[in-house]
């Protein structure tokens, strides 16, 4: 008999309960929980998964109109929810008619061991970059940060001054030991449904704080006009503008936790709907996040516009306002974290481990795992400089391919006959703009590493 890795296997369950490994003949299959153990609800499954999408990208998208301009910028905020939606439709039933429990089953049901392989590795760059992002910013908040030669103060310097207890790395091991430890404990997805209601309750406020702050300031007539279209000047700023591909595709992505919120859901059949609820919530909240954090900031909009919140802002209250969204906001991506690290960690150790029973049932193997990849990111965390940096550089390479490329090729792959007409087209187009914008932003990037090398020399 052939062992297949855990994630490849077909499944068996009933359409009110989740799946759970057991044992038959040797090898592990999928079946149902146990009794007494409830699926997962849609709004659970709607707040989880929303909070995959609304992390740590939201935080650029203003600086992404401040290189699209207003008009181009919300378009294609609008036309990355569009194209998610499709590639996420193409998972789910590509993924039924495989009967496949995970993404990389449907990728290996689609290309064989290997490709399920290199999705699991994009996955693991894309959610640990993620995370090492997530951290960044979280320490920008508490501890600050310099960019453009300016240092922006972080809320505990400012509340307390400066002493060793204020510093980045010990308020990100704090942060590490009291908050992310507790949460990345649990084995079930659903059980972080409360912490996800949460997160996205903070996402609202930042918004309705800043959307508060813009209609203080329009009526005091200190808004300047924005720039509607991008700004142009050479070749090199045209090139520029793929740059922020990457980014938006990244503040989209959520493909990696589609089939643990599914295979938890009461009623799988759900998803469909779960999905579209959750794009059209993250969608409202990014074109408000962009949009107002644009007009607010104009061409001074930083790379994580939580560092354009320790200014004054011209209204009563500036100062109060800008702890209240950069705490609020720090918050959440610390609630937002767990819901990436379990992705990250079922596709680390399905890598290592494709054969085993699945992490949340070896005590052994989850908390080695565990701390491994949470001591990986904890250094990420102090070393990368920029968010926009990593950004960048995941989002060109991982990101893509787990959002777009990987979705595209199993449509067109077809091994099941079910792909439409718009299925091909939509794949094609997803292709094309995730190689291109690659290609771009990767070159762009280095003509402009090795450009400022040159300058400095």
């Amino acid at each position: 008999m052939t062992i297949q890795p855990f994630a490849d296997r077909k499944y068996r369950r009933s359409s009110r309960t989740p799946l759970i490994p057991q044992k038959h003949g040797g090898d592990y299959e999928t079946s149902s929980f146990e009794a007494g153990v409830e699926g997962a609800s849609f709004s659970g499954a709607v707040f989880n998964l929303s909070t995959t999408i609304v992390g740590a990208g939201i935080m650029a998208l203003p600086a992404t109109l401040k290189q699209l301009g207003l008009i181009p910028g919300l378009i294609v905020i609008v036309l990355g929810s569009v194209l998610t939606e499709s590639s996420i439709d193409m998972i789910l039933r590509f993924g039924r008619a495989s009967k496949a429990s995970s993404y990389s089953g449907v990728v290996g049901d689609a290309f064989g061991g290997v490709g399920r392989t290199m999705l699991q590795v994009c996955i693991i760059m894309n959610n640990l970059g993620i995370l090492v992002v997530y951290m960044i910013i979280i320490g920008d908040v508490l501890s600050g940060t310099w960019s453009d030669g300016v240092h922006h103060s972080g809320v505990m310097e400012e509340w307390f001054g400066w002493h060793w207890w204020t510093s980045r790395s010990f308020l990100l091991l704090l942060t590490v030991l009291f908050v992310f430890a507790p949460l990345i404990s649990f084995r079930r997805v659903d059980s972080l449904r409360y912490t996800s209601a949460l997160s996205v309750a903070l996402a609202v406020v930042f918004v309705a704080i800043m959307a508060g702050v813009f209609a203080v300031k329009l009526m005091s007539g200190s808004i300047e006009k924005p720039r509607l279209v991008p700004k142009l000047v050479d070749q090199a700023s045209f090139w520029k503008l793929f740059t922020t591909i990457p980014i938006l595709i990244t503040a989209y992505i959520c493909h990696h936790n589609i089939h643990p919120i599914e295979n938890e859901l009461s009623d799988p059949i759900q998803m469909k709907s779960i999905v579209r609820t959750s794009l059209i919530l993250c969608l409202s909240v990014y074109l408000a996040t962009s949009f107002f954090g644009f007009l607010l900031f104009g061409d001074h909009t930083l790379d994580d516009v939580l560092a354009n919140f320790d200014t004054d802002l011209g209204i009563p209250y500036s100062s109060l306002l800008n702890d209240v969204v950069r705490v609020s906001y720090c918050i959440h991506l610390m609630l937002v974290f767990p819901i990436a690290f379990f992705s990250l960690r079922l596709n680390v150790d399905g890598l290592l481990f494709p054969y085993a029973i699945p992490v949340a049932f070896d005590n052994r193997r989850f908390f080695s795992v565990t701390t491994i990849l949470m001591g990986f990111i904890f250094l990420g965390a102090n070393y990368v400089p920029s968010i926009w940096d990593a950004f960048q550089f995941t989002g060109a390479t991982a990101t893509v391919s787990v959002g777009f490329i990987f979705p595209a090729a199993i449509a067109l792959r077809d091994n099941h006959g079910i792909a439409t007409i718009k299925d091909r087209l939509v794949s094609l187009v997803m292709l094309v703009l995730a190689v291109s914008s690659s290609i771009v932003a990767l070159s762009s990037d280095i003509y402009g590493i090795l450009n400022s090398e040159g300058d400095g020399s």
